[in-house]
């Protein structure tokens, strides 16, 4: 759970991912400035993606449908740490994971008016075993086919984070979304 003190700050960097500085994460969201992400999949060896329902305690994007997790890299911290330190802190468990791609994406939440400006790692894994998630982050999980996750995207898209959507379609791209 993030410390209301002290603000946490982002990573501010440019399009070829060279840092320029740091801000604080609710300001670099007001002002849409470009800074690090990473995003984590988990599929199950069904192949069925974990995905989860954002807290409404959310400031931005509250109770929508997102990946597995996301987060932002600390200063000195790796995009490979932070999401592994992102897994657990919000589902609880540990796997090996493998980064994929990156991409940069800008997004304005339209509730809250912030932005999202990202340059978002990825990175996918596979779990299997029962876990806890932090209720402070999330407030619901559920395992899904891909075919079923894509169709109730379709039939819903306004549910599903604007990230989410945006690595669905690169892993499509890239052959590395495997619709069972």
């Amino acid at each position: 759970m993030e410390d209301i003190q002290q603000e946490e700050l982002v990573v501010l960097v440019d399009e070829q991912c060279n840092e320029l500085g740091l801000m604080p994460k609710l300001e670099a969201h007001e002002k849409g400035i470009l800074h690090k992400a990473i995003s984590v999949i988990i599929y199950n060896s069904k192949g069925e993606m974990l995905i989860q329902q954002r807290a409404f305690a959310k400031y931005h994007w509250p109770g929508i449908w997102s990946n597995t997790c996301c987060s932002h890299p600390r200063q000195g911290e790796s995009f490979f740490d932070a999401a592994n330190r992102r897994l657990f802190e919000e589902l609880g468990f540990r796997t090996a994971l493998k980064e994929e791609f990156h991409f940069i994406y800008k997004a304005t939440d339209e509730i809250s008016g912030l932005i999202e400006h990202e340059y978002d790692a990825v990175y996918t894994g596979v779990f299997d075993e029962a876990f806890e998630f932090n209720r402070d982050e999330i407030n619901d999980v559920k395992w899904l086919s891909v075919k079923d996750l894509l169709a109730d995207i379709e039939a819903k898209p306004e549910q599903y984070s604007f990230w989410f959507k945006v690595i669905l379609e690169e892993m499509k791209k890239q052959g590395t979304l495997h619709v069972a």
